[in-house]
């Protein structure tokens, strides 16, 4: 999930909403946005992912 702003120049920056690092600044296309979003590695993100992917394992292994 990321936050776009436009600056006064028309280019725009964008900032991941989950680790607030920004990603990329005076960006002229929504193409180019997309493109380097798409590249961008939360941190944040993939820990989160990773927790509850442990969790899931734990709470299988109880059942069995």
């Amino acid at each position: 999930m990321y936050s776009r702003t436009q600056n006064e120049n028309g280019t725009y920056n964008t900032r991941c909403l989950y680790c607030f690092m920004t990603i990329a600044s005076s960006v002229e296309t929504d193409k180019e946005l997309a493109r380097l979003e798409a590249r961008h590695i939360c941190p944040e993100r993939a820990l989160a992912e990773l927790l509850e992917q442990e969790k899931a394992i734990e709470s299988r292994s109880h059942v069995n």
